[in-house]
């Protein structure tokens, strides 16, 4: 019995206990908490439920958890119920009953921990977004695990998710980029506001590959040939590197297209009528304020040309046009101040400001032999996607890029991740479902089939570590669901943690193969059967992070 169908049936045991003694059924709460209690000794589940609601019928919550252990223990799944302290329920359930959640991880297999939260809702997901002006860094770096994670986790739960990457092929930092390749074309050093690297001189050499002429061209035209080129080489460079870490986008939406279309002209005209927006000082200002902002924001400047928050503006509105209900923004760590501006957007567009959510993402720090790493080999003067994967390997720098809250800043210890130790996280879950797999095989190659699930004697799986493994097993929906409820990946990865400790003290304590066995007991049967289950999870929960699960380490 997972703990949702626990949670289910302690509420409708107390439904009928309330309604036995005429009392008021409707302060109950519509999901009961059910919790695994921090010590195993208080039993396999505790709920609140009497202390919640028995002064709201009038009763003491010992009383009415009384009531509630006594009704609870006529029921099969249950094998004792105690109550504890002021009103706590304490359940422990029936051997039986605990080994369904191994036949639902079965029966379910790649479908386990998947629900329907959000079968109703279309989802918009910007993540990295960086400047087409150079390689990835270690903070767009972790947007692209993070973001990648979080859309499988919603799609985990019904969620049509698309992945859009905001092409700012607009705006200053294009044209200081154009300027570093042409001084680098020339043979000259970088402007003093441009980009250095020796990626800026390998895409100069590969512009003039493409456009030999280049350097001899009217310098308008020049320019326009190094933007044209090295813009799109850039980028596609971009693409090839996020694409080999794993992350892949349905939509590249160009920043540029926003105003050569005039969408950005035609938001700030439809924005005037709102009330939202405000003409002072020649210039046309957002009321960012009412919002959270520390100030309102110019939308359109004295001399008439639009701010940088007018295309986002617009942006927002053609991300609506689209039909999403929901659009998530992952911003980096100096862009606080965009949360105010965009829900102040949405409201401006006549929109719920709810339309918006913003995420902000922390620093990233690698460290080596103790030392900060602070220089990339190739672009000079930060650490980027390719640095980290060619030190670690792709799923190695995505697990540890995701399993810590994304606003808090992370240090990464290049050596750790590096080592084949259960000291190393992604090397412990990975290892788990290894030796999982490996297991398998060899009772296979015993000639031991495990069969069906539902001919298993699941009742004999009574060891403490069997219980402590099956129930962390049952786990896995709630946690996805959590994960997908905060946008916090990372408790997908830390719950791995807990499931491969689980499994690797189970493995310990209780023998699942019999050497020298002719025929396997019933009981090597069921314990293979958890051990395909467990196999299950860490692979389900292994795949909403985008990290492979090995067969064999």
């Amino acid at each position: 019995m997972t703990p949702a169908a626990l949670a289910e049936l302690v509420r409708n045991t107390a439904v009928e206990v309330l309604s036995d003694r005429d009392l008021d059924t409707s302060v109950l709460p519509e999901a009961v908490t059910v919790e695994r209690p921090r010590n195993p000794e208080h039993g396999d589940y505790a709920t609140n439920v009497a202390m919640q609601v028995a002064k709201k019928v009038g009763v003491s919550p010992r009383d009415l958890a009384g009531w509630l252990a006594e009704a609870l223990t006529g029921q099969d799944a249950i094998d004792s119920v105690d109550v504890a302290g002021p009103g706590f329920l304490n359940l422990r359930l029936a051997a039986d009953a605990q080994g369904q959640i191994v036949r639902e991880a079965l029966t379910k297999s790649a479908g386990y921990g998947r629900g329907e939260l959000y079968s109703e809702l279309k989802v918009n997901l910007e993540f990295v977004s960086a400047n087409p002006t150079g390689p990835i860094h270690l903070g767009g770096t972790r947007w692209a695990a993070v973001g990648d994670a979080l859309g499988r986790v919603l799609a985990a739960q019904g969620a049509e998710v698309t992945r859009e990457y905001y092409f700012n092929d607009a705006g200053a930092q294009i044209d200081r980029f154009v300027r570093s390749l042409i001084a680098a074309a020339k043979g000259e050093p970088a402007p003093e506001d441009g980009y250095g690297g020796d990626y800026i001189a390998d895409i100069a050499a590969a512009v003039l590959k493409a456009e030999p002429n280049a350097l001899e061209l009217p310098e308008a035209e020049g320019h326009e040939a190094f933007r044209r080129i090295g813009v799109g080489l850039m980028f596609d460079e971009i693409k090839q590197s996020l694409h080999e870490f794993g992350t892949d986008f349905d939509v590249f939406f160009h920043e540029d297209s926003l105003h050569t279309s005039g969408a950005v002209a035609a938001c700030v005209e439809e924005m005037k009528q709102s009330g939202h927006v405000y003409f002072a000082d020649g210039a046309w200002w957002l009321r960012s304020t009412e919002y959270g902002d520390d100030k309102d924001r110019v939308l359109i400047k004295s001399d008439g040309a639009p701010a940088y928050i007018a295309g986002d503006v617009a942006y927002l509105r053609d991300k609506r046009g689209r039909g999403f209900d929901l659009c998530i923004y992952m911003l980096g760590a100096d862009h606080h101040g965009y949360i105010a501006r965009l829900k102040a957007a949405a409201a401006a567009l006549g929109d719920d400001p709810a339309v918006v959510e913003v995420l902000i993402g922390q620093m990233v720090n690698l460290v080596r032999d103790g030392k900060p790493v602070r220089m990339s080999k190739r672009a000079g003067t930060v650490v980027t996607l390719e640095d980290l994967v060619d030190a670690v390997g792709v799923d190695a720098a995505r697990y540890s890029l995701i399993r810590s809250s994304a606003d808090s800043a992370v240090d990464i210890d290049l050596d750790l991740i590096s080592k084949r130790t259960n000291e190393n996280p992604v090397f412990y879950v990975q290892y788990a479902h290894a030796r999982l797999s490996s297991l398998q095989r060899n009772a296979a190659s015993l000639g031991i089939e495990r069969g069906p699930v539902d001919e298993a004697d699941l009742s004999l799986l009574t060891h403490e570590r069997e219980g402590d493994l099956i129930r962390t097993l049952g786990e896995f929906p709630r946690v996805v669901l959590s994960a997908a409820q905060l946008r916090e990946p990372h408790r997908v990865a830390r719950y791995l943690e807990d499931v491969a400790a689980a499994y690797h003290k189970f493995y310990d304590a209780c023998r699942v193969l019999q050497p020298g066995d002719d025929q396997a007991s019933p009981l090597t049967i069921a314990r293979l059967q958890l051990c395909e289950a467990t196999r299950q999870v860490l692979a389900n929960g292994l795949g909403l992070l985008g990290v492979s699960a090995p067969d064999k380490m």
